[in-house]
């Protein structure tokens, strides 16, 4: 049966009608992202309907058609030959979130397939595929048919973005990213949940930062985008939860790609940082929960502790990293990762105890290391970026190291150092603390 011919879309109109808040309907929807890629609505238009968004907003029906739209721009990737339950995780972004790397392994060490798909840094936010590649010869760009044997054949596959999964949200993205209308909470859940979808998976976990190194400055800000992408999520068919958690300052000691895989592959020894850790495995233990394996957070994380303790886990990423084409060996030893060869060491200029660390100041002074991108097109430098000897609470005298900077390019060093002795406060009594995790977000 030949396919029907998608009649002419008016597109202005739609566009007006959007700007007035009237709502478009699905097949009007569903058009324009076809036509989007067609080349029929062209790269203006969708920058306008975009500024009408970003006014206006989308209900959830609207946000729903979007979603799917994007999801079947490209292809979408069958799993159903995987018997396993298929959890993805996903976060908004941080600095110092290396979460993913050590936390891919210990979920797929439990029995859940784990189809990753991560993203490249930019701006003040690393990237996971850059931290992956810090280990020599790791590969990221895997073909459908590689992501999809190796899911089979060890229970997980860390990848990009492929050019045909979503291309609509890629392209639409890019002009989100030069028209000032990136902050739309529709468009962002419309973005995530397309490329999550066209993964394959059952369900799905978002980590959805909050704070100043976050992209949501706010709670009330970040808790309607994680109630949008659990709503949107669950209305197409996926089971989705978020967990709300603070981005007040950096995750673990270090920033930056091998620093950050190094401090990643610790945590898989029962070692590291343990903001990381307990972040790593309460994210962990949702996934499980999300797949069905376990029915409470608890017992979820005694299965967790388990696998890392025996060792397990660990095992899962060399495997990892081996199908991947990466050294083995570097997940025994994470500590031979090279780091950049010009550094220093920023003291306290006072003694107390330090009340806060900047994560925006220490994000945008490790990209002017080398460490991250102002541009897609941008080069990392894998071995740059900030050693934090202290964390948020620490007891500290003058002169003591509060962070150690690593670039290859000397030149570099004066003004990072700067601004990371500028990120840290330090007062005379102690702050309080709080955990990671603020609020977990289901159906």
């Amino acid at each position: 049966m030949a396919r029907k011919k998608r009649q002419p879309l008016a597109v202005p109109e739609l566009i007006v009608r959007k700007r007035e808040g009237e709502k478009l309907g699905e097949q009007e929807i569903r058009d324009l992202v076809a036509g989007f890629m067609d080349g029929s609505v062209a790269d203006y238009q969708m920058s306008a309907l975009a500024m009408a968004v970003y006014f206006r907003g989308m209900d959830f029906d609207e946000t729903v058609a979007m979603t799917l739209a994007m999801r079947d721009s490209g292809k979408v990737v069958s799993l159903d030959q995987i018997d396993a339950p298929k959890v993805d995780k996903h976060s908004t972004g941080g600095v110092g979130d290396k979460v993913s790397i050590c936390l891919a392994p210990i979920v797929a060490a439990c029995g859940v397939a784990v189809p990753m798909m991560s993203g490249r840094g930019l701006g003040h936010t690393g990237g996971t595929l850059d931290k992956l590649e810090a280990i020599p010869g790791f590969r990221v760009d895997l073909s459908v048919r590689e992501f999809r044997g190796q899911l089979r054949k060890i229970g997980c596959a860390l990848i990009g973005q492929t050019g045909d999964l979503a291309p609509a949200d890629k392209r639409l993205y890019a002009l989100r990213d030069v028209t000032g209308t990136v902050e739309s909470i529709p468009l962002i859940t419309s973005s995530i949940l397309s490329k999550k979808l066209a993964e394959g998976i059952d369900a799905l976990v978002l980590d959805v930062k909050v704070g100043r190194g976050a992209f949501m400055k706010t709670e009330s800000d970040a808790r309607e985008l994680a109630r949008c992408l659990v709503r949107v999520g669950t209305l197409v068919g996926k089971r989705v939860s978020a967990l709300l958690t603070d981005m007040n300052t950096p995750i673990g000691y270090t920033i930056g790609n091998a620093l950050e895989t190094t401090e990643a592959l610790e945590i898989l020894h029962g070692r590291g940082p343990d903001d990381l850790r307990e972040l790593t495995y309460e994210l962990a233990a949702e996934m499980l929960r999300a797949a069905g394996l376990v029915k409470s957070k608890s017992q979820g994380l005694r299965h967790i502790e388990q696998q890392v303790a025996n060792g397990t886990a660990l095992e899962k990423m060399r495997e990892i990293v081996d199908a991947q084409g990466g050294d083995p060996r570097v997940v025994d030893a994470p500590d031979q990762l090279a780091v950049a060869r010009h550094r220093t060491t920023v003291t306290s200029e006072a003694t107390g105890y330090v009340t806060d660390i900047d994560p925006l100041e220490l994000g945008y002074a490790s990209m002017g290391l080398g460490a991250g991108r102002s541009r897609a097109e941008d080069s990392v430098d894998a071995g740059a970026g900030i050693r934090l000897h202290v964390q948020r609470g620490d007891q500290v005298r003058e002169g003591d190291a509060l962070a150690t900077l690593y670039t290859s390019e000397r030149a570099r060093l004066r003004v990072a150092a700067d601004r990371v002795g500028a990120s840290f406060r330090i007062g005379k009594r102690r702050p309080r603390l709080r955990s990671r995790l603020i609020e977990t977000i289901r159906r």
